[in-house]
């Protein structure tokens, strides 16, 4: 299988405090991977050095086997982080033709995709409002929309389902299977136990180290467990780090 993010012997810091510990990670193109964790366990850092919004204190980060920070893949892959970066004063449909023209696609293959997209997260009766008028859940998902926008082959998503109610979450898992299905790589930080069993791989992260790496199956049965709570309490998943 190609390779689509390498992380080799990655540590980080900020200031003294050290929150990543020599993490090795390999995410496969054309599979959904998991980065499973309390809160601060070192999710979010890891997305960030993935992304090239920081660059590692230690080890070498790739995208498709480039060295990152890169601009090149910087443009590649589309990334919903867990504070929602929209304009406030635009609609949600001006927000995505914003995000859209970034990526040079043109007017017409714009107007198609933000339709789709808006369809995809229930969006479409809004997207004429401002999106100072949308609920914290509508902003989670004119987020994830803005990450879609441009077709990337590479998706990373930090916590993308966080106050989105049980129905269209669902929607949105069928979306990124069906993504996958069509050969995209995405990557998903979450804490929450029934989609960690969507992964096809997940990593346990905890205090910033990688505690345990492989599909939730196997996890399950190194364990002797029947759920990913249990794997997720083994590894100490229910302390802060």
């Amino acid at each position: 299988m190609e390779t689509a993010v390498e992380m080799n012997s990655i540590s980080h810091w900020f200031g003294k405090l050290q929150v990543i510990h020599d993490v090795d990670l390999n995410v496969e193109k054309g599979e959904i991977y998991g980065l499973l964790g309390p809160s601060g366990s070192g999710k979010t850092t890891l997305v960030k050095l993935m992304t090239g919004l920081l660059r590692p204190s230690e080890g070498v980060v790739k995208l498709n086997g480039e060295k990152m920070p890169a601009l090149k893949q910087m443009k590649q892959f589309g990334f919903m982080a867990q504070s929602d970066a929209l304009y406030s004063e635009l609609t949600g449909r001006e927000n995505l033709d914003f995000f859209a023209s970034l990526y040079g696609m043109s007017r017409k293959d714009r107007r198609l995709r933000m339709e789709h997209v808006l369809d995809m997260v229930n969006l479409t009766v809004d997207a004429s409002r401002p999106v100072h008028t949308y609920s914290g859940g509508m902003k989670r998902r004119l987020s994830l929309a803005a990450s879609l926008i441009h077709e990337p082959d590479l998706i990373i998503l930090d916590e993308p389902t966080v106050g989105i109610d049980p129905v269209l979450r669902q929607s949105i898992w069928n979306e990124l299977n069906r993504l996958r299905d069509n050969g995209v790589t995405i990557i998903v930080t979450t804490h929450v136990m029934d989609e960690a069993e969507k992964c096809g791989r997940l990593a346990l992260l905890r205090g910033g180290r990688m505690m345990a790496e492989d599909t939730p199956f196997r996890l399950k049965s190194k364990l002797e467990v029947s759920s990913m709570e249990e794997v997720f309490l083994h590894y100490g998943g229910g302390i802060r780090a």
